[in-house]
């Protein structure tokens, strides 16, 4: 006598296949959110910054101000220097310290590009340091 099990197709058999629809899904509607808002998180405002109001820090005995004009000449103190000679003429200003901050102060009219030329030959020359010079304003009250 033998005993017979049923080997038929049963409803019931587990599937081993990852269904990927709904994270293909998930991951269209992510895409279409961050396409509609990249761009409201970049900032097109054109900005006519202020003077500042804050308290200004006491100025050492002999400061180092670099200097950019309107028609992006470089003068470090009253003479004027190129741009490719900034770090050989600030160490021998500073006889070496690496540690003095430069004062940097730049005309309305230079661009924000060759300002921050300007400041990545002060970071090459090793000078870390910087003061931004502004206008000063009497306080709001």
């Amino acid at each position: 006598m033998g005993l017979h099990l049923n080997q038929g197709d049963d409803e019931l058999v587990e599937n081993h296949e990852i269904n990927v629809t709904p994270f293909i899904d998930v991951m269209l509607v992510l895409l279409i959110i961050f396409m509609v808002a990249a761009p409201l998180a970049t900032v097109d405002i054109k900005v006519d910054l202020p003077a500042s109001s804050a308290k200004p820090a006491p100025r050492p005995e002999k400061p180092i101000f670099l200097s950019v004009k309107a028609d992006q000449r470089l003068f470090l103190g009253e003479e004027e220097v190129k741009p490719e000679s900034l770090g050989p003429v600030l160490d021998a200003k500073t006889q070496g310290k690496k540690d003095t901050t430069i004062f940097f102060q730049a005309d309305k009219g230079v661009d924000y590009g060759d300002l921050m030329s300007v400041m990545d030959a002060l970071r090459a020359a090793g000078y870390l340091k910087v003061g931004l010079v502004g206008l000063e304003t009497a306080a709001k009250k």
